[in-house]
């Protein structure tokens, strides 16, 4: 797991440097780093065999189209919240939070969504190797996305009074 930590922090680290441009070509640039390279270390992790590879190809291209549609939503969320960060008022707070949790229990249903289908397609101990990759993957790059963010008044309090 070490191995593949340091794979994709490499990737997250690339996604990083292009924090500066704007908000299609972030995710343009995620969706493409962490979805060709993504998948070349699903493969290489699952190491399955052809024929369960072919079987699980499926399940995986329909959840990475899934993926990349929440993900979308999640980055939208937060080029909603850093546009409104400064003028942030009761209903866009309540607004922001609510998609923000939508958007998590989208997530948590997705991962058991496709649990099931690669269960079928793979058995369950393949289907809870790939699950646990992939919480494991977008829980490191939900921490990478938290720590760029700033909590709602942090800014407030670090200006010189």
């Amino acid at each position: 797991m070490k191995k593949l930590s340091l794979i994709f922090i490499m990737a997250v680290a690339t996604f990083s440097s292009y924090a500066q441009s704007s908000f299609k070509e972030d995710v343009d640039v995620l969706q493409s780093v962490y979805g060709k390279s993504k998948s070349e270390l699903v493969k290489q992790y699952m190491n399955l065999s052809d024929a369960q590879t072919a079987a699980f190809t499926k399940v995986y291209d329909e959840y990475e189209a899934k993926r990349k549609a929440l993900g979308q939503t999640k980055f939208q969320l937060i080029n909603d919240y850093a546009a409104n960060y400064e003028t942030l008022t009761d209903a866009k707070a309540d607004e922001l939070a609510k998609g923000t949790l939508k958007n998590h229990i989208d997530y948590e249903k997705l991962y058991s969504k496709t649990y099931n289908q690669a269960k079928k397609a793979i058995g369950a101990i393949n289907a809870a190797k790939f699950i646990q990759l992939e919480v494991y993957l977008q829980t490191i790059i939900r921490s990478e996305t938290l720590e760029s963010i700033p909590f709602i008044g942090e800014l407030d309090k670090s200006k010189v009074q």
